[in-house]
């Protein structure tokens, strides 16, 4: 989260770098074009193809240094990077907002090392233009902030919408229920059984299910069974889910692998959904040790992870390091309301792919930008060299999705013209070729304040505002967002945006905020 300054090109203007779902659709939900007030963006189609990256030294961080002799280190030496890319794997994960969320109901504040900005802003719908098929649609747009010569720079991604439910392949679930004493807790187990429950209604008859449980050992509870004629099986199954000992996270992640591997189908979706408070005890319970031995299912059978979170002690380091690994995403579950989101709209557009290995650089014209930053994606940083490598992985995106990256820019007085160009590069999820988009934004598309700009940059700016409060809070390394207001006055704007959009999400944003607000005064 640290700034990065850009520097003039000596003689004429260096080339800019372009380069750079469970549920299914059975649960009924909002139309994707429906979901809030349309945002004012330029779309991707129809812009200049993207120009080739400088020739130039590249780093191993994909981040910035401020044009001195020696880049910045973060976490040991690094080499010098060239100053005006920001290079990153896509992130869909949102279960750092929800457990926040949840920790602030309880009147505490989240720990500032579970507070990953990009998940704040990724909770909240957005209306970029869709693309009609795999793939991507790129927006850029911004706004100035108030504090001199700042801007919010705004990167957003979406596929394309949600299919029919007859267009989608078959499903191959195999969830790992934690079982463990800790699931005991209401809000854990219980509400994991009640949406395992209605998820077994809406399934199609040719959609698969296994189910595994763990505690101090992992069982097989229920092998790889077709929904059709046996929904009973299923639901007796489930019923049967009570809490017992400790918790072996490991045992239960790699008899759930064994089991989706056993009974994987092919042409079907293949996903192990792990629900879990993620506190392992027992066994194995580093993430890396845990993922050593599934890793040959995941590569070489395409069996990916979802993670779905639960309780108010929650493991968020260890879920997130295991989706990463996993190849999959993260959210997390705090009431039944949550969990129909998750199970009706989430996991639905996680079950099928329109992208893998998705990565997006943002190249940054060092004519017009004096220096950025970019919010979060901590962990999801990429080597500028490895945006077009094939081999390095990024994110897998599914229908419906959107991403949102947001910057802090700070323009150069009196600059004109191009100000970034925005890139996303993702491999198709059958052939495996390779595509890329792209769009431009100019100087002049800066909206003259955050707060008076489109419905989706202010909820976007609003979450990431919050979620850096959050964070510098417990850390010096993170200041605070150019123009960011003070908790009290964010509160207001949010509860004034709800107020204005009747979007609920927002609401309980703007409480949270107020909460943090009341807890920190």
């Amino acid at each position: 989260m640290k700034r990065y300054r850009t520097r003039r090109p000596i003689g004429a203007l260096l080339a800019l770098t372009a380069a750079g779902g469970l549920l299914l659709t059975g649960c009924q939900g909002d139309d994707d074009a429906a979901r809030g007030a349309k945002d004012t963006a330029a779309d991707s189609r129809g812009g200049a193809a993207p120009l080739p990256a400088p020739d130039r030294p590249r780093g191993g961080d994909g981040q910035r240094y401020d044009g001195g002799d020696t880049p910045p280190e973060t976490g040991g030496a690094r080499d010098a990077a060239p100053d005006h890319l920001s290079t990153f794997a896509l992130d869909v994960d949102t279960a750092s907002y929800g457990y926040a969320r949840r920790t602030l109901s309880e009147g505490r504040l989240p720990d500032p090392s579970t507070v990953r900005p990009e998940e704040f802003v990724n909770s909240f719908r957005q209306d970029y233009d869709r693309p009609g098929a795999d793939g991507f649609s790129v927006t850029v747009d911004g706004a100035r902030t108030g504090e001199e010569d700042w801007s919010l720079v705004r990167v957003g991604l979406a596929t394309r919408s949600t299919g029919q439910e007859g267009e989608r392949p078959p499903a191959a679930l195999t969830f790992v229920i934690d079982v463990s004493g800790s699931m005991a807790e209401p809000g854990r187990l219980d509400l994991a059984k009640e949406s395992l429950g209605t998820m077994t209604d809406r399934l199609r008859d040719d959609d698969s299910v296994a189910l595994v449980t763990f505690s101090d050992e992992a069982e097989t509870v229920l092998p790889m069974t077709r929904l059709g004629g046996h929904r009973g099986r299923v639901h007796d199954a489930v019923d049967s889910l009570e809490p017992t000992d400790s918790t072996n996270l490991g045992a239960g992640v790699d008899t759930g692998y064994a089991t989706a591997v056993e009974g994987r189908r092919a042409g079907a979706t293949n996903r192990v959904v792990l629900v879990s408070d993620a506190l392992a005890n027992t066994g194995d319970t580093d993430a890396d040790a845990i993922l050593e031995r599934i890793a040959d299912a995941r590569r070489e059978h395409g069996v990916t992870l979802f993670g779905v979170g639960v309780g108010s002690d929650y493991g968020d380091a260890l879920m997130e390091r295991l989706a990463d690994k996993g190849d999959g995403h993260t959210t997390y579950v705090s009431d039944t309301e949550d969990a129909r989101e998750v199970f009706c709209e989430q996991l639905p557009r996680h079950i099928e792919l329109t992208a893998r290995d998705a990565k997006a650089q943002v190249a940054f014209d060092p004519e017009a930008v004096a220096e950025f930053r970019l919010v979060g994606y901590d962990n999801r940083e990429v080597a500028d060299d490895d945006f077009r490598d094939d081999r390095v992985d990024g994110g897998e995106v599914g229908p419906g999705h959107t991403v949102t990256a947001l910057y802090a820019v700070r323009v150069r007085p009196g600059a004109d013209g191009r100000l970034a160009t925005a890139t996303v590069r993702w491999l198709d999820p059958r052939t495996r070729v390779p595509h890329e988009e792209s769009a431009d934004m100019e100087t002049g598309g800066l909206d003259d304040s955050v707060w008076e700009a489109d419905r989706g940059l202010r909820v976007t700016a609003t979450a990431a505002y919050f979620a850096d409060a959050l964070r510098s809070s417990g850390d010096d390394r993170h200041g605070p967002l150019p123009g960011a207001p003070g908790l009290g006055r964010l509160a207001e704007r949010a509860g004034t945006l709800a107020d204005r959009t009747e979007d609920e999400d927002v609401r309980r944003l703007a409480e949270a905020i107020a909460t943090a607000d009341r807890l920190t005064t």
